[in-house]
This record gives C-alpha cells, sequence and structure tokens, in this order.
C-alpha cells in the first residue's frame, strides 16, 4: 500500500529538495526513459533509466532522497501523474519505465502494451544472456491504459521491473555509496535494452 495516493498528497508532507529530487532531460519525439521510483525508492532504477536514454532518448526520474524511509514517497505508475513527467511523456512515441521489483533472482519482468517493442526488448536482452519472464502478479504487468508506460503519444509502452537479484549485480552495491560504482553488466544490459528499442 502506498503512504499517498497522489502527488497532492505527498506535497503535503514531502518537499522538493529536501525529501526528494526529479530530473529531467526532455528531447521532444524521442523515446522517453522513466524511473519514477528512483533514488532511494527502488535503488538503482534511476541510474538504469539515465544510462539507457544516453544522448539519445528523453529522461525523467522521481528520486526519493532521504537518509530513510524513501519507500514512503512511492506512488504507483497508474496513479503517477506529476506535471513533468506528464509533459515529456506526452511527447514522446514510446515510453520504457524502469522498476525495482523485491525478489533474489535474478530476472527481468518484461510489460507493457507495446507488442512490437516488447518482442524487440526481451530478444535482446534474451541474447545478451538476461532471463526475461512476465510477474505473477497482474498489477506488475503494465497492462492499464493508466500505467506511466502506456500514456505515450501511441498509448503503448514498455515496463521493465528488475528484481533486486538482478539489480545488485550492475553496481558494487545498492546503497547510495554502491551505486556509484557499476559493473560491466550494467553496460550490457542497457546495451541490449538499447538494441531492442532501435529494432523497432
Amino acid at each position: 500500500m502506498d503512504r499517498y495516493e497522489s502527488f497532492d498528497e505527498l506535497y503535503k508532507h514531502a518537499v522538493e529538495g529536501r525529501d526528494f529530487r526529479i530530473r529531467t532531460v526532455r528531447r521532444p519525439g524521442q523515446v522517453a526513459v522513466i524511473a519514477p521510483h528512483g533514488g532511494g525508492i527502488e535503488p538503482g532504477t534511476s541510474e538504469l533509466a539515465e544510462a539507457i536514454a544516453g544522448t539519445a532518448f528523453s529522461f525523467y526520474a522521481f528520486e526519493g532522497t532521504r537518509p530513510n524511509n524513501n519507500r514512503d514517497l512511492h506512488i504507483t505508475s497508474t496513479r503517477f501523474r506529476e506535471a513533468r513527467c506528464d509533459a515529456l511523456v506526452a511527447a514522446s512515441p514510446l515510453v520504457i519505465t524502469i522498476h525495482g521489483e523485491d525478489s533474489d533472482d535474478e530476472a527481468v519482468f518484461i510489460g507493457g502494451l507495446a507488442s512490437e517493442a516488447l518482442r524487440a526488448v526481451r530478444e535482446s536482452l534474451e541474447a545478451a544472456g538476461f532471463s526475461v519472464e512476465k510477474h505473477a502478479n497482474p498489477a506488475l504487468q503494465g497492462e492499464s491504459r493508466d500505467n506511466i508506460c502506456n500514456r505515450g503519444a501511441r498509448r503503448q509502452g514498455v515496463q521493465l521491473e528488475l528484481s533486486s537479484g538482478l539489480r545488485s549485480t550492475f553496481f558494487e552495491g545498492l546503497t547510495r555509496r554502491g551505486r556509484r560504482k557499476t559493473t560491466d553488466r550494467l553496460a550490457a544490459f542497457v546495451e541490449a535494452v538499447k538494441n531492442g528499442v532501435l529494432q523497432v
């Protein structure tokens, strides 16, 4: 259960610059890579989104920056409506969201409504040696029209839920300090996602 059901409610209890920060790079007409639960909320997701976006795609991250209890800042994807994110997503033909999932297995759980992009990203990730699955929990499959990944110009997107076990292989650790040092496995994941997107 989320502590806050909307940004209006969150803003009554959290302050930008103290409890969270928002980073965005807008490149209209390009793919948008979004980390709606970045920073300390789902550690490693904003770093991954930024790396995938690189210098070609749009990028957005909502990042918890508290010393602790960042999970309280989580707003589920179907209710994630923040003005800067909404504007970026509306200008993007395809939206890819990066999330963190809590299991220890090293898996990518893929979802969303962009069937062609899903196929291409899945095949690229599998070719690079990553395990790609569909999550058993229907709420983690990114199939709602209200999901942030499906609110781009084409109303179809890609959701990537990365297990804790997998994310931990991308960094020296999932702490704030540990995430400053990445591994070759992160670079391989980023390259695989980009290759899949560029095939669409």
